[in-house]
């Protein structure tokens, strides 16, 4: 029986409204006609099938992005982003029921967006983040149809121009911060390290140990340490406790503009992490040691910094086919001739 008698007189519910393999449903009750109307209710919301025998999952996907939330979303990190992604997907789709989601239907949603103007990169993201989801929901038996994101190819993305300040712009922008506290001392910090602003934001004094900078709060949850001057360590570290910066992300956003008024659209105080990459590696720094400082699991991350070093496919200067030959007009003549 799918309801039973307990000894100490509650009721048990223990049903499989999915069949033999499905997931399996138990609950405790005071009474039994609680424990009835809880059985005929879960009866009641069991999925239907097709004429394959496929389970229809007839929630809706804003029902399901809720459970989602409530069960796995709201313990993530970067939680709201991810539930903003998923609304964006919700809102665009019409809020299908969630058997109607198939590669068809992601298929015309990616379309759709792309005449919109909105980029590749983007709508890759939103749609990571719902494939991400539906997989989550799987693995706790909330969820049993299939993953279409799965079935489609990314989006071919454009490779971003990578803008950073020169020594110039640099100044300007140092110039701009200097009178307000905390988001000159933030300016430096982010110049000295190449963090990301939300690593630098959640850092606090006793994070600063010595000359070096332990940054906790990093993208993939891995402990970084970066190595800076006591100059830094002397203006950065103004408190021994607690958050060494209270700073607004919109007001450093407006004074980059001012420093660096041809920012490319969509890039903001991360241009500061591209201005460390690419000077440290114009000054002669080592790429396997880029790759540490900014916390790339990937070596092909930071590979884009590459070109920038001095000495970069420098044998095509030495070792082409003009290199012993003059160019100069009317005709080419071997040098030293």
């Amino acid at each position: 029986m799918s309801i039973k008698k307990l000894e100490d007189g509650r009721y048990f519910v223990d049903i499989r409204p999915d069949g033999s393999k499905g997931r399996r449903i138990r609950r405790k009750f005071e009474k039994k006609n609680l424990a009835v109307a809880f059985e005929r209710e879960v009866l009641a919301d069991r999925p239907s099938v097709d004429v394959f025998g496929n389970l229809l999952d007839k929630r809706y996907l804003s029902d399901f992005i809720a459970t989602w939330w409530l069960l796995i979303g709201r313990h993530k990190d970067y939680a709201n982003r991810r539930l903003n992604n998923l609304q964006c997907i919700c809102l665009d789709m019409g809020d299908p029921m969630m058997y109607e989601i198939d590669e068809r239907m992601v298929a015309e949603y990616r379309s759709r967006r792309l005449d919109q103007g909105v980029k590749a990169s983007t709508i890759n993201h939103d749609l990571f983040a719902f494939s991400a989801a539906l997989k989550a929901m799987a693995e706790i038996g909330e969820y049993h149809g299939s993953n279409p994101v799965l079935s489609l190819p990314r989006l071919k993305e454009k490779t971003p121009e990578m803008a950073y300040l020169n020594h110039e712009e640099i100044g300007a922008f140092l110039s701009i911060c200097k009178g307000s506290g905390d988001y000159y001392r933030m300016a430096v910090l982010l110049l000295s390290t190449g963090c990301r602003w939300n690593e630098a934001y959640q850092l606090m004094g006793e994070h600063i140990i010595g000359n070096k900078v332990v940054f906790n709060f990093t993208k993939n949850n891995k402990r970084r340490v970066v190595p800076v001057s006591d100059d830094v360590v002397r203006l950065v570290k103004h408190r021994k406790e607690g958050r060494l910066f209270r700073v607004s992300y919109k007001w450093f956003r407006l004074k980059l503009k001012v420093a660096k008024p041809n920012l490319p659209d969509g890039q903001a105080v991360h241009v500061l992490r591209h201005t460390f990459a690419t000077h440290f590696m114009m000054n002669g720094g080592n790429i396997i040691s880029l790759q540490k400082i900014l916390g790339h699991a990937d070596i092909s991350q930071t590979m884009t910094y590459a070109h920038f070093s001095p000495d970069y496919l420098s044998d095509a200067v030495m070792h082409n086919p003009l290199c012993d030959m003059s160019i100069e007009c009317p005709h080419f003549e071997e040098k030293g001739r």
